[in-house]
């Protein structure tokens, strides 16, 4: 099958976040017993979704790998003109939920495989598909606890997400907090007797979107269109009544960190101003009253050094010899960067048709995929070791 054909099969799997990819995965682990290459899972806890990694070639030393995940975002809501889980086709388009991100590029890295193993590759090729990235890469999470251990890790790591085959050199960090204030109820004609949790929420939201307004002039870095580190309320809830004092209010907060600021410094400048200035004030008038921190998501920044190898060695490889700006949406490169795997991002298809109705992506942005990965191969028959 041509990666076109691969294309239409991935896309019939609705893998859409925090449903199984199971099904998927079998059919990824069949064409490659096809080809005799051996692959290992990674569950999550439930059993209900798996990461995928297996090893093409030598396994002593190395060499390059190949990475995507296999989840979507969902449809529903959206107006789209087909069924989103068949791909349709145009002169120049192919119509289908994760054609652009991101099952475009790993269905180019498949229709490969008998490229792979038509004869022996002397520098190693590796595949990572993992699950349930859009939603705050968790399952590549487990998968670089496992791949940690590894005797031999890949060298080179590219990430096809979205960038219209340009490099993507950096990308922003993110960690995303769900927020729980709690105080006491009352009757509203008498709220000194309650401790009002909307009230103490709004108080922590304006905090943060002062934050927001003193780190913005700390640092920025151009290279990205949102140029500094950003933070963002998304959603709030509390209060029953009018006429009643709330007792709890909810609210989920995000930042996205430029990778060269300190996140965890930033999180901790929330959470101290939320225990040593509010709580003190709550608990005065209720001692129950609280204010609870829960994680929602959190994955690191990259930033790959403009000298380092693994552009030189893309550029090689790539028909698309450009090096795009950063952006500030997030991939799993950062994560696998934190293992020692020198990682970028690249590939077919552009950002700004993915998670709406109607996503595609171009043959034409295939065309350069299928060619970058051919170049890859390719080399890897020819050489041990990266220039």
């Amino acid at each position: 099958m041509n990666s076109e054909q691969l294309l239409a099969r991935l896309v019939a799997f609705d893998t859409t976040s925090t449903r199984s990819n199971l099904a998927l995965i079998d059919f990824v682990r069949n064409l490659l017993d096809e080809h005799a290459i051996t692959s290992q899972l990674v569950h999550n806890d439930e059993q209900t979704c798996a990461n995928l990694y297996a090893t093409i070639g030598p396994d002593d030393h190395g060499g390059i790998m190949l990475s995507g995940h296999t989840d979507v975002v969902p449809t529903a809501g959206q107006d789209w003109h087909s069924d989103p889980y068949q791909l349709t086709t145009d002169d120049s388009l192919l119509f289908g939920r994760g054609a652009c991100d991101m099952k475009g590029f790993i269905a180019c890295v498949l229709a490969a495989l008998p490229q792979m193993t038509a004869t022996k590759l002397q520098t190693p090729i590796h595949l990572a598909f993992s699950y349930d990235e859009e939603i705050g890469c968790v399952g590549a999470r487990r998968l670089v606890e496992s791949m940690a251990g590894f005797e031999v890790k890949p060298r080179f790591g590219l990430i096809g997400e979205p960038t219209s085959m340009n490099m993507v050199l950096g990308h922003k960090g993110k960690v995303a907090y769900r927020v729980t204030v709690s105080g006491l109820s009352c009757h509203s004609a008498y709220i000194t007797s309650g401790v009002n949790a909307v009230e103490y929420a709004a108080d922590l939201i304006a905090f943060i979107r002062g934050m927001n307004q003193r780190v913005q002039q700390q640092l920025t870095d151009d290279s990205y269109s949102v140029p500094y580190t950003s933070f963002h309320v998304g959603n709030i809830n509390g209060g029953t009544a009018l006429n009643i004092v709330p007792r709890q209010c909810e609210f989920e907060f995000e930042i996205r960190n430029l990778p060269q600021q300190n996140l965890d410094a930033l999180v901790h400048e929330i959470k101290h101003y939320a225990a040593d200035t509010l709580l003190p004030e709550m608990q005065a008038r209720y001692p129950d009253s609280g204010i609870r921190f829960d994680e929602i998501s959190c994955y690191p920044g990259l930033h790959t050094d403009p000298a380092s190898s693994v552009i030189a060695y893309t550029r090689r490889i790539n028909p698309i010899d450009q090096i795009g700006d950063n952006v500030s949406f997030g991939t799993e490169a950062g994560l696998f960067d934190g293992i020692g795997i020198n990682c970028l991002v690249c590939g077919p298809g552009s950002i700004d048709q993915a998670h709406k109705p109607d996503e595609f992506v171009s043959r034409e942005q295939m065309r350069y995929c299928d060619s970058m990965i051919e170049n890859l191969v390719h080399g890897c028959r020819e050489t041990a070791e990266f220039g």
